[in-house]
């Protein structure tokens, strides 16, 4: 049976000796974890040019169309995540 995990959120950079350093301290102590990295995709240009060319798409001309603004601001409840 595999232990469940616990998700921490901090951000840090890599130098060049390819180590990464950590802005903050870990609220954990010594043990041995699982590193996930999450960084900006060398395509987020490329990305930009398929939302820009999504847009003007005449496929999606017909959202558009006042008929389809179905949703106000005043819509819905805020949501408030915060305990």
């Amino acid at each position: 049976m595999e232990t469940p995990l616990t998700a921490i959120e901090m951000t840090g950079a890599i130098d060049e000796h390819q180590q990464l350093h950590l802005d903050g301290l870990l609220p954990i102590g010594p043990q041995r974890v699982r590193v996930i990295l999450l960084y900006p995709s060398e395509s987020a240009e490329e990305e930009s040019e398929w939302l820009n060319a999504g847009s003007r798409n005449p496929a999606f001309h017909d959202l558009s169309d006042p008929a389809e603004d179905v949703y106000s601001l005043n819509d819905g409840k805020e949501f408030n995540d915060s305990p």
